[in-house]
């Protein structure tokens, strides 16, 4: 990896009132060594910018990236390429939150923290106006730490769903293997909430549940096809709390993450039921009466595609650029933040084909090698976290273990 070095200029100010960092690197821009499709290449095009997660690309290819973490009181980082050499150089801090989720939509720039959304508006080079004075949309939202991140998406109806995952595994009382009957919890986590894309400071009481039983999902996105709601579903686990119904190998492969389409009052299983990957079907959960083989009396919604366990998919993007092979139009990339122990495989990019809005196919390994195997193990190099479209229809994917942002493209044989 470069080594770098970060020094304040005063040449470049990408957003009023701030100060940038310049970045100095050796090669413009740097070669990713990833396993893709014949024709794709990829690049690095920033590196060392910390705990990224999310992250967009403006309509003239400048980048925003929000922080996991906030350092020096900036949770959001602008990135530009001043010298227009393929390697964001350039850097402005702002947001004194950390989050996840960040969009561009109707002029404004959107971004969560881990209880509630924000937005910006932007000037005609999509450069925040006022990065001091962020417009408060939602307020209050539960953030206990544990799957705290707020992903979010707005539709072209102005309407902007939130992800409120649940701090509890499986809605069990402290010390208990018994799941709380009815789940209360489910009153604030666990679920999709609606709220409007340009109403201020809302709460629990001016949104509506949307969705219900997803433990959480940091993946969120609306199809461009059929203009439904599609999101990831990140797994419970199961623990070794219940040898009597799951062996350690059982324990390693289950519950299923999956990718779902959802509308209004959907019900996605989470704490009475999750989705079995081998057998095909819900199966009740062992805190609620199951035993690893029963069927739950109530009817959930199916998941579009199966995601094996364990894969923590953390971002979900559907394509619609003209760069690459007609095949990827309108289908869905993810990507995968962990790996599976059984399978010893994990961080990469998938995608998922679609066709008139469903999905035509598996998901499979688009994006490979961002991490190394050692004795069999793989050794987190990098992580994949986010997913973006540049203009160009460039793709790019956010690590948060380095700070690495990678841009990959396509380019036609002769």
């Amino acid at each position: 990896m470069n080594k770098i070095a970060l020094y304040v200029t005063g040449a470049a100010i990408a957003l009023a009132g701030l100060t940038s960092l310049t970045i100095n690197h050796v090669q413009d821009p740097l070669p990713a060594n990833l396993k893709l499709p014949q024709g794709f290449s990829a690049t690095i095009v920033a590196d060392s910018l910390g705990p990224v997660r999310h992250l967009v690309v403006t309509a003239n290819g400048n980048v925003y990236v929000k922080e996991n973490n906030v350092r020096n009181r900036k949770g959001i980082y602008y990135l530009t390429d001043q010298n227009h050499d393929g390697y964001f150089e350039t850097k402005t801090g702002f947001a004194d939150y950390p989050g996840t989720g960040i969009k561009i939509k109707n002029g404004y720039l959107y971004s969560s923290s881990n209880s509630g959304v924000y937005r910006y508006k932007l000037n005609a080079k999509n450069e925040v106006i006022d990065a001091n004075n962020p417009e408060l949309l939602v307020k209050g939202l539960i953030d206990k730490r544990s799957d705290n991140s707020k992903a979010f998406v707005v539709d072209d109806n102005n309407n902007l769903y939130v992800v409120v995952g649940s701090y509890s595994d499986a809605c069990r009382a402290q010390g208990s293997i018994v799941g709380i009957p009815g789940c209360p919890l489910l009153d604030s986590v666990g679920g999709i909430w609606k709220f409007k894309a340009d109403k201020l400071n809302q709460t629990y009481a001016d949104g509506e549940r949307f969705a219900t039983g997803i433990k959480n999902s940091v993946g969120i996105d609306v199809n461009p096809i059929t203009k439904t709601v599609f999101a990831t579903q990140h797994g419970r686990s199961l623990d070794n709390k219940y040898p009597q119904y799951y062996t350690a190998q059982q324990v390693a492969q289950l519950p299923a993450e999956a990718l779902y389409e959802l509308h209004k009052g959907d019900n996605a299983g989470w704490p009475f039921a999750y989705y079995d990957n081998f057998q095909n079907k819900y199966v009740q959960s062992p805190e609620y009466g199951g035993d690893g083989k029963r069927s739950p009396d109530m009817k959930y919604v199916e998941p579009v595609t199966v995601i094996p366990a364990h894969f923590a998919p953390n971002d979900l993007l559907f394509y619609t650029g003209k760069m690459f092979p007609a095949r990827y139009q309108n289908g869905v990339f993810m990507a995968f933040h962990a790996q599976s122990p059984e399978m010893k495989k994990g961080y990469l990019v998938a995608f998922v084909p679609f066709k008139n809005g469903k999905p035509s196919g598996k998901y499979e390994i688009f994006a490979d090698d961002f991490s190394t195997p050692i004795n069999g193990i793989l050794a987190i190099k990098y992580r994949p976290c986010g997913l973006a479209q540049g203009p160009d229809g460039a793709l790019y994917v956010s690590d948060d273990v380095n700070g690495t942002i990678f841009k990959i493209t396509y380019k036609r044989g002769k």
